[in-house]
């Protein structure tokens, strides 16, 4: 599926393998075949990491608002109008499903709807040609990823014992005695100022 998309892409001339740098305002040259490979790996790993945030009610939505709201301001700002609109409808659609997925839930996610915000947050990503974005406006997908790989390898390595009480992240915050609504409040608040940043790095480049 990743390789479908990114091949779709080239194809329509909506991709380039040159890389992208923020804050710097840099695109670095990579060759086709090496970039096609990375991407893939990219996408498997923010469509799965996203998944993974999906585990306190609202959590998933609240945190990927801001981000789809970045990335619609970001294609609206470069001119692509037209694919502003896919983000900011998600991002509408979430705030709505919000409203029912807060604490306590009444409609859940599922793997459908996470995996899908997954493969909408990297798309994005690719569409505006600025995969290294995802660092900042999905750090905390990165982190919930980064604390399951630190959990199971450090497990196997000390034959038992644990860094977090519980992984992914939110889980280690929870049996820390934070409530949801606590662990959605700063995690979306990380997001927001992360996007803010990533939006700060970005708005030179055209």
């Amino acid at each position: 599926m990743a390789a479908a998309f990114l091949f779709v892409l080239k194809g329509s001339g909506d991709l380039s393998c040159d890389l992208y740098i923020p804050f710097w305002n840099l695109d670095l040259e990579i060759p086709t075949a090496v970039y096609m490979v990375f991407a893939a790996f990219v996408i498997v790993g923010c469509v799965n990491a996203v998944n993974l945030t999906d585990g306190v009610d609202g959590l998933s939505s609240s945190v990927t608002i801001p981000v789809m709201v970045f990335f619609a301001t970001t294609s609206y700002i470069y001119g692509r109008t037209t694919l502003a609109l896919l983000p900011a409808t998600v991002a509408g659609g979430l705030a709505g499903f919000l409203c029912y997925n807060f604490h306590p839930a009444k409609v859940f996610m599922g793997d459908t709807g996470s995996l899908f915000l997954g493969g909408m947050v990297c798309g994005m990503a690719f569409a505006l040609d600025m995969p290294l974005i995802l660092i900042l406006v999905g750090i905390i997908y990165l982190c919930e990823t980064l604390s399951v790989i630190l959990q199971v390898t450090y497990f196997k390595l000390t034959h038992g014992k644990r860094i977090f009480k519980m992984t992914p992240i939110h889980h280690h915050f929870e049996m820390c005695g934070w409530k949801e609504e606590k662990i959605v409040f700063v995690f979306t608040a990380i997001t927001l100022v992360m996007c803010v940043l990533a939006y700060l790095g970005v708005m030179n480049r055209y």
